[in-house]
C-alpha cells in the first residue's frame, strides 16, 4: 500500500509538508513514529518565528483525523505541557 503524502493528511498542506521535510519528516509513517510533540519541537527549533502552538494541534489532529480547532481544551493543555509550552 502506498503512503499518503504528508500534505494529504488533515490540517497539513504543502507548506507544512515542506517544513516537515526540512526537519527530516517526509512520510506519514515517520510522523507517526516521531509523534506530534517531537515533530512540532523540530519545526519550532527550525523556524521559531513561523511555528505557533496551532501547528502542534494541527499535527496531532493530522494523526487522529481531527480538525485542529475541534481538539478539546484538556487535550490542548496536555499537548502544550508535553511540548514544554506555557
Amino acid at each position: 500500500m502506498r503512503e499518503r503524502p504528508i500534505s494529504a493528511l488533515p490540517n497539513l498542506g504543502p507548506k507544512t509538508a515542506e517544513w516537515l521535510a526540512a526537519v527530516g519528516i517526509t512520510t506519514e509513517t515517520e510522523l507517526r513514529a516521531i509523534g506530534p510533540v517531537e515533530a512540532w519541537q523540530r519545526l519550532r527549533a527550525a523556524q521559531p518565528e513561523l511555528i505557533t502552538v496551532n501547528a502542534l494541534y494541527a499535527l496531532h489532529g493530522a494523526l487522529t483525523n481531527q480538525h485542529w480547532a475541534a481538539l478539546p481544551q484538556e487535550l490542548r493543555a496536555l499537548l502544550r505541557k508535553d511540548a514544554g509550552v506555557e
